[in-house]
């Protein structure tokens, strides 16, 4: 039986952007599914700095294995990580191609987050 979004914990919101939504960029992604997922992945990679810094002091050859599946599983995230940009972007009725915003200096990021912090639109979208 599946849990109702009420009842989602933090892993529960990231295997459902990661597994369930991994390349659905159509929809909606409301706050909670973002920002879960961003708080998963943010303590996903500070026991990962932590497991490599001690993992160094090992042999080059199996440091080197672990740098190989770290870098593999982060570059498997990009395409969720966008999903659920572009998908969060829509709920606040703005288009995917609002992303781009970010790389204008100083302000788009500033932009970006404040898009990314608004309550999603209840009616529907565009």
């Amino acid at each position: 039986m599946e849990k109702h979004e009420s009842d989602y914990n933090i892993i529960d919101w990231w295997k459902k952007v990661v597994f369930k939504n991994y390349a659905n960029f159509t929809g909606r992604a409301r706050r909670a599914e973002y920002w879960y997922y961003v708080l998963f992945n943010c303590i996903l990679a500070i026991l990962v700095f932590i497991l490599i810094s001690y993992l160094s002091y090992l042999p080059d050859a199996f440091f080197s294995g672990v740098i190989f599946v770290v870098v593999i599983a982060g570059m498997a995230l990009i395409v969720p990580t966008l999903a659920v940009i572009v998908r969060r972007l829509h709920d606040i009725n703005k288009s995917g191609w609002y992303y781009f915003f970010r790389f204008i200096p100083l302000v788009g990021p500033i932009l970006m987050l404040i898009g990314l912090f608004t309550d999603g639109d209840r009616y529907r979208n565009q």
